[in-house]
């Protein structure tokens, strides 16, 4: 949704802006490209992601600053860089098709590959440990919570009978055989989605972002955030109602945005995507 955030944010061309969740550039490179005087501030906490951003942003590199870290290490990225506030922000909470079509990562059924899932690679949870490790309530707790999942009971008690489970591939066969497929969608994504939330500590990086977000923009600047799944749509939509009541921010977006239909041919994966935006506001 590359347009719709370009447009939302309103660019000048000496605008600071922070894209909390760089991944492989895309948002960046197009923010970058409406600037002059002004830089993006980059950031993700995948590694090989930023790597990757830097190759693919190389003809706007003078206009961007990339930096690795969590969300809670955005106030530092900003200081770095010189800047109190940002003139606006973006992030985009989806996870990339280079994640999920490296098999080594571990994050799909696309590829097979380790349970790993991690996006910090430095961290020391995998979702090996998760899966192997962890007590059969746990799972069947994590699978219906995070990934809205009604069998989760029946296949956490598959997945300890059938352990150790050291493949993505092993993880989607077990899931398969408790779990009929009923349309396009791969019985086995709900699990992967709920197992890759809960190695990240996704929800609550999530709330980390959301509690600093209106800090880090001046007022007058735009926040955009896209979600793709239900548990991070309701708690975007939450704060930024929180924030409206407190009048803090203005909403932009009394519905979320969605993907336009060609996108949706170009990018399958972007059409659960869901867009908010707010404007904060002068400080009463």
């Amino acid at each position: 949704m590359g347009r719709e955030v370009v447009e939302i944010l309103k660019l000048r061309k000496n605008a600071v802006i922070l894209d909390a969740t760089c991944g492989l550039g895309g948002h960046t490179a197009m923010i970058a490209g409406q600037l002059a005087d002004g830089f993006v501030i980059a950031n993700d906490r995948d590694a090989s992601s930023l790597a990757k951003a830097k190759e693919n942003t190389a003809q706007v590199a003078d206009r961007v600053r990339f930096h690795y870290g969590s969300f809670e290490s955005l106030p530092e990225a900003l200081a770095e860089e010189g800047v109190g506030q940002a003139d606006g922000m973006v992030a985009d909470l989806g996870i990339s098709r280079y994640q999920l079509t490296t098999g080594d990562r571990g994050f799909s059924i696309m590829a097979d590959g380790p349970l790993d899932m991690r996006m910090d690679r430095s961290q020391e949870l995998t979702a090996d440990r998760l899966i192997n490790e962890s007590a059969e309530k746990a799972l069947a707790d994590w699978i219906y919570q995070y990934g809205e999942e009604r069998r989760a009971r029946t296949l956490a008690r598959a997945i300890v009978r059938a352990r150790p489970i050291r493949s993505t591939r092993h993880l989607a066969d077990v899931v398969e055989r408790v779990v009929p497929r009923t349309g396009p969608m791969h019985p086995a994504t709900r699990t992967f989605q709920a197992l890759r939330i809960v190695t990240n500590d996704e929800m609550n990086e999530l709330d980390r972002l959301l509690h600093i977000a209106p800090s880090l923009v001046k007022s007058g600047g735009r926040i955009v955030i896209i979600s793709f799944h239900s548990l991070e749509d309701r708690k975007v939509k939450e704060r930024f109602r929180q924030l409206a009541k407190e009048g803090r921010v203005g909403i932009l977006t009394k519905r979320p945005l969605q993907p336009a239909e060609d996108e949706v041919r170009a990018n399958p994966a972007s059409r659960s995507a869901k867009l908010r935006a707010v404007e904060m506001l002068d400080a009463a």
